[in-house]
């Protein structure tokens, strides 16, 4: 494809040799497990024929990364000061973005003992839902217009200027809304993957975009068909888990006929998610240094690399 000619196509089973041997004790089955997310499916091979050649390549970006940091500090004749690594993973909603992202870090921290490996989501940049009414923009969740950008792009002007803890806002898919007063801390990691739909967007009325700050960019791809098969998979999950639960977000739509509630989750794809996947995430595919495309079983069938 044309809009692909800036990278070099590889099979899984091409990609699977660009390393050398697996320690297939690194990651076990109950480990993959408690990481992947709904409906998203995760195997010991993905990890030796996919995560591993990644996790390679991840190191030659990072040692370069590092010399690179010191001889910049040499020349400019300051403290060799430590500045973050940072990851950026993108792609559709109910894609797998979070799966990689957790997966990755266990694997860095296996590789890298040394080095303190954190894990984040743009989520909790998104505005409060109180915000959101007020603004009319309920219905665009998710859209670029929904996330505080200046907030993240400073946290992550932050993350690579200053040491010390540094607080973030949280998230919660339960309640599918800001948690009033909760935060998260990154404190001066060697190593930051941030996940979000909007990691590698452009931000409007700035000169300074979101991967700017990332070293290396994933972007998990699929076809537009099995993403919504697997949009529609979760909500049903999320519908399974919140029957209990009055707390939950879902539980409201517990409580409507199965046929109506699933019509409803159709709606949201179809005016919702699926625009914003076109117009807004899609085209950032191409900002990333790596694309990992997956078949309808989830597997990762193809990979892209950036030439240059």
């Amino acid at each position: 494809m044309k809009e692909l000619s800036n990278y070099n196509e590889f099979s899984r089973e091409e990609w699977k040799h660009f390393h050398g041997e697996y320690n297939k004790q690194a990651i076990t089955n109950g480990e993959l497990r408690k990481i992947k997310s709904l409906d998203d499916e995760i195997s010991i091979e993905d990890v030796r024929s996919v995560y591993a050649p990644v996790r390679h390549l991840l190191h030659i970006y990072l040692k370069n990364y590092r010399k690179l940091t010191k001889l910049k500090n040499d020349f400019l004749d300051h403290s060799n000061k430590k500045v973050p690594f940072i990851i950026g993973v993108s792609g559709s909603v109910a894609v797998g973005k979070s799966t990689t992202a957790r997966l990755l870090k266990i694997m860095l921290e296996r590789a890298y003992p040394q080095y303190t490996v954190a894990q984040m989501t743009t989520d909790g940049f998104l505005y409060p839902s109180k915000v959101l009414k007020e603004k009319g923009l309920m219905d665009k969740k998710g859209f670029p217009q929904t996330y505080d950008m200046p907030k993240l792009l400073k946290f992550l002007s932050d993350v690579k200027t200053q040491s010390g803890p540094i607080r973030y806002p949280l998230y919660s898919h339960n309640i599918y809304d800001i948690i009033p007063d909760k935060y998260e801390e990154i404190d001066s990691p060697d190593i930051l993957i941030v996940e979000g739909i909007n990691a590698l967007q452009l931000t409007q009325n700035t000169r300074i975009f979101m991967s700017d700050f990332f070293d290396f960019s994933i972007y998990i791809d699929a076809d537009v068909k099995n993403i919504e098969k697997w949009f529609l998979a979760r909500f049903e999950m999320l519908l399974s888990l919140a029957r209990n639960d009055p707390n939950s977000y879902y539980y409201q739509f517990t409580q409507l006929p199965e046929k109506e509630s699933l019509q409803m989750a159709k709606d949201v794809w179809q005016n919702i998610n699926y625009p914003n996947l076109l117009n807004y995430i899609r085209p950032t595919k191409t900002r990333a240094d790596l694309i990992l495309h997956k078949s309808d079983d989830h597997q990762i069938d193809k990979i892209y690399l950036r030439k240059y």
